[in-house]
């Protein structure tokens, strides 16, 4: 039997099979994050009928080169292109992900030990409250909160990241605890002569209500910079002067600088400079609003270092005594300068209104009420072989021996890449380089088997000396 036959067919299998790894890549042109696959031939065994001969210097006769007949193709390496990114699709849902670098993220079914991986980031929250993968709803891996230390990640063996639990479905409310007065007190402004500036002062208590406590500015002697400031009343949203649960009268549950209200409060200014000078006593920049009466126990939460202060300081240092055409523009605002920027606000209880994930993968819920709360992060596995990993189907790879292992925890993103939201990976496969591939192919396939065919018409020319 010749030998050409068996090359030929030979040949035929391994374009069959290159074929097939052409047609899989045109499959998954619009696979989320596919990477395409390339084939590559090895020539293979083949049959000595003469071996190589070294040269003879006693008789100068020279070497013979061996002389050997091959036995067709096979298939070398079947490689994926996995290190190569795909495009960006934008889909503007904050759950989709995208991967820039060579890590991936991390799943599991919960019922397996073996953690497995994808470079799919098209994500949802399933019932259970969990960050899941949209196509098998297997969940995604990360680190949780720091239990020390909330607005930090802590970095240990990864575990599903569950969102949608209780405590993440409100903001706690919180009391204010500052404010500041800014702007100009001007003395030829009738109000200040007159009837006084009023101010209003809108703050929260640690029950999350709001309130409005009226305050008053008066001239007392504006030819020396000398004024006054009294707490007016206050009063609850609905315009009430009782707390929201009917208990406590707060206009009269209250103090401002240690005075009732209604009694004026000492304001100076400096008379040629207009610059502050204090306000209640000599050398004081601050005034408290306090809440002592009856049924005001735990209108405003104990303060650090202060146990048995329930109040809200007032820092009146920002605000001068100049003329500006006899209008006044002092105005008072919640919060206060502190060493991480404004403090003291104060805030309602907040609805959970959405997540926001940033591109090192950590994962913020955001509330109706302005607040954001660190949830944990997306951790991603890389590895020293990713061309090594096996494909499992559904978009997902598990690690080989030739890969490299998982340990367990995983990386921060932010080592070796980054995350993009809104937007997914599509896949890598270049079409016009599959069709190039399917037609030198098919000349291939066309070739092997003209082989058979011309070997077949030799066999029958053999066949046919007999007769």
């Amino acid at each position: 039997m010749m030998r050409s036959l068996f090359s030929g067919v030979a040949g035929l299998r391994t374009h069959q099979t290159r074929m097939d790894v052409i047609g899989n890549n045109i499959a998954n042109v619009n696979t989320t994050s596919y990477k395409s696959q390339s084939m590559t031939f090895s020539d293979l065994m083949y049959q000595t009928t003469q071996a190589a001969s070294g040269a003879n210097a006693a008789t100068g006769v020279g070497g013979i080169n061996a002389r050997q007949i091959g036995l067709g193709a096979k298939t070398s390496a079947i490689k994926t292109a996995i290190s190569q990114p795909g495009s960006y699709q934008t889909t503007n849902d904050g759950f989709d992900l995208m991967i820039t670098g060579d890590a991936f993220f991390i799943v599991g079914n919960g019922t397996v030990s073996q953690k497995q991986f994808t470079r799919d980031g098209s994500f949802y929250i399933d019932g259970a409250g969990n960050l899941a993968m949209t196509s098998t709803g297997y969940n995604v891996f990360g680190w949780g909160v720091d239990p020390m230390d909330p607005t930090s990640i802590k970095q240990d063996t990864v575990q599903p990241l569950r969102l949608m639990i209780p405590e993440n479905m409100v903001s706690s409310p919180e009391a204010t605890t500052r404010a500041t007065v800014g702007g100009v007190v001007d003395k030829f402004d009738t109000d200040v002569t007159g009837s006084g500036r009023v101010m209003d002062l809108e703050f929260y208590d640690n029950e999350g209500y709001k309130y409005t406590a009226r305050l008053n500015v008066k001239a007392k002697d504006v030819d020396n910079g000398e004024y006054t400031v009294e707490l007016v009343h206050i009063m609850d949203s609905k315009g009430s002067r009782y707390r929201a649960d009917g208990k406590t009268l707060l206009t009269e549950g209250a103090t401002f600088g240690g005075k009732a209200a209604g009694q004026p409060v000492d304001l100076k200014y400096d008379k040629g400079t207009g610059k502050f000078q204090y306000v209640g006593a000599d050398g004081n920049s601050t005034v408290e609003l306090a809440f002592t009466g009856e049924g005001n126990e735990h209108f405003i939460p104990v303060i650090p270092n202060e146990p048995d202060t329930k109040s809200i300081t007032i820092d009146f240092s920002n605000t001068s005594n100049y003329n500006a055409s006899g209008v006044s523009t002092m105005s008072v605002e919640k919060g206060g300068q502190g060493t991480n920027g404004v403090v003291g606000t104060g805030r309602a209880m907040g609805e959970l209104s959405g997540f926001n994930i940033q591109k090192d993968g950590k994962i913020y819920a955001t509330y109706d009420n302005g607040q954001e709360k660190l949830l944990g992060q997306i951790a991603v596995a890389t590895f020293a072989n990713p061309s090594g990993l096996s494909k499992e189907g559904d978009n997902l790879y598990t690690a080989t021996m030739n890969s490299g292992e998982f340990n367990g925890i995983g990386e921060d993103i932010s080592k070796s890449g980054y995350m993009t939201s809104g937007v997914l990976e599509m896949s890598n496969v270049d079409l016009a380089a599959e069709f190039t591939e399917m037609i030198t192919t098919q000349r291939g396939f066309q070739a092997n088997s003209r082989i058979i065919t011309v070997s077949d018409t030799l066999l029958e020319e053999l066949t046919n000396l007999k007769r």
